[in-house]
């Protein structure tokens, strides 16, 4: 499958549906593409080819679980 929307995909929108926060958002991908580079193992048959946008599919899959701690 090929990502045809280029930037546009996935959605800033949706994928802030799933993570609160931009920056959690940027981080999350990050850690999740270094995995995905690091361990060539990726959850979902994805659109993008590059690590951090597979990423952010499988953020949007829901097949990323990330914890963050609250600040006290």
């Amino acid at each position: 499958m090929k990502n045809d929307d280029g930037l546009r995909y996935p959605s800033i929108d949706d994928l802030l549906t799933k993570i609160d926060s931009k920056y959690k958002l940027a981080y999350a991908a990050a850690k999740r593409a270094k995995i995905i580079k690091e361990d060539e193992y990726v959850a979902i048959d994805p659109k993008c080819s590059k690590p951090v946008g597979i990423a952010l599919e499988e953020i949007l899959a829901g097949k990323v679980q990330i914890d963050f701690e609250e600040k006290k």
